[in-house]
């Protein structure tokens, strides 16, 4: 089977980075509206993503979805168009912590690699704010 294809979730790719900083630190980022804004896009009206499984969000970008779950302080999973998002934070030790993207159900190997460079990019602008804070 070829790297990124799995047998339940069609095409899949994964991006992670260590963080020196604790994980509280990373979620209240990321599950803010100015994290948000950056990982998923900023959201239509102003609105904060919400926390309930199966409500639904926009971005001013045209991404719709609906979210799956939200675990604060752990993850937050959502239907991303046609595919599944997870961004998650997980302790990496005292003081440090992993930041991942995860996208699942992607259609082909293109559409693996170009989400792949997304969110790497992606990666890039939340830890430079994250860092320089």
């Amino acid at each position: 089977m070829p790297t990124g294809l799995t047998q339940d979730a069609g095409w899949q790719i994964g991006v992670s980075k260590t963080l020196p900083l604790p994980v509280s630190a990373v979620w209240d980022f990321v599950a803010s509206r100015e994290g948000i804004a950056l990982w998923l896009g900023e959201l239509s009206e102003g609105a904060d993503l919400p926390r309930e499984k199966g409500a639904g969000y926009a971005t001013v970008d045209g991404i719709a979805g609906e979210v799956r779950g939200y675990r604060p302080g752990d993850r937050i999973r959502l239907t991303y168009g046609a595919t599944t998002l997870q961004v998650a934070v997980t302790s990496a030790g005292e003081g440090r912590s992993v930041l991942r993207f995860h996208q699942e159900r992607m259609a082909d190997a293109q559409e693996r690699e170009q989400q792949r460079t997304h969110w790497r990019s992606v990666m890039e602008r939340v830890v430079a704010v994250l860092v320089a804070d």
